[in-house]
């Protein structure tokens, strides 16, 4: 789903909006979890595609949804599993590994605790499975409601739009994403934010800069 290039929001704080509003409210932010909620850590990627045999360039889910799904006749590759289980289980160790270095954003507290107060709800989707998420959440900002947290198991994954549009949906949102900002730190987030209507934000750190001026970021934004 393509829309018009959102023009942007309301300010949070009313003493700073001008009456009436030029702006639409904003109604929900959405974010991403690897590199934007925690600190990078790119060498992850970069060892579940040495685990999967597969190139930079290659999708790491794409390539693991396009494995066999079924357990061929003689059991299989591990205990009875698909290529496709294989596969997946080799990227979930991976992030296993993962948590154990995760750290958060400086100042993730205190952007969560402004979001609570201008009453703006808050929700996550990932291409990550559950556990480092609960994992984020627990240890570094406990008692924040996100909701929904769209993870791996949601299909299609960004760079899709479907994730963002369905929690739109559950949030009860009028006019679809149009009134949610997406906060990323990949091309998929700004594609997947875009593609479902709403306004991007990128996440820039040294790896990334060049998604600043790409069509598909509205702000970009520094540590």
């Amino acid at each position: 789903m393509t829309s018009t290039k959102p023009r942007g929001f309301a300010p949070l704080d009313p003493t700073n909006a001008p009456t009436p509003p030029l702006f639409p409210h904003l109604q929900a932010v959405v974010f991403d979890v690897d590199g934007t909620l925690c600190l990078p850590q790119s060498w992850m990627f970069a060892e579940m595609r040495r685990q999967l045999g597969i190139t930079k360039g290659t999708d790491i889910l794409d390539h693991v949804l396009g494995l066999p799904d079924t357990v061929p006749e003689g059991g299989g590759l591990v205990g009875g599993k698909s290529e496709q289980e294989v596969g997946f289980e080799k990227i979930r160790a991976v992030e296993r590994e993962a948590m154990g270095q995760m750290q958060p954003q400086e100042g993730l507290v205190e952007l969560m605790d402004y979001l609570d107060r201008r009453g703006v709800r808050k929700a996550i989707c990932t291409r990550n499975f559950d556990a480092p998420v609960e994992h984020l959440i627990t240890n570094f900002i406990t008692g924040h409601t996100f909701f929904p947290i769209v993870t791996r198991d949601f299909k299609p994954p960004k760079p899709s739009p479907a994730g963002i549009l369905h929690i739109a949906k559950e949030l009860g949102l009028e006019g679809g994403a149009s009134g949610v900002i997406m906060v990323g730190d990949s091309l998929d987030d700004m594609a997947a934010g875009r593609r479902a209507g709403g306004l991007t934000v990128l996440l820039q750190n040294n790896e990334n800069k060049e998604l600043k001026g790409h069509e598909y970021t509205d702000f970009s934004v520094t540590r």
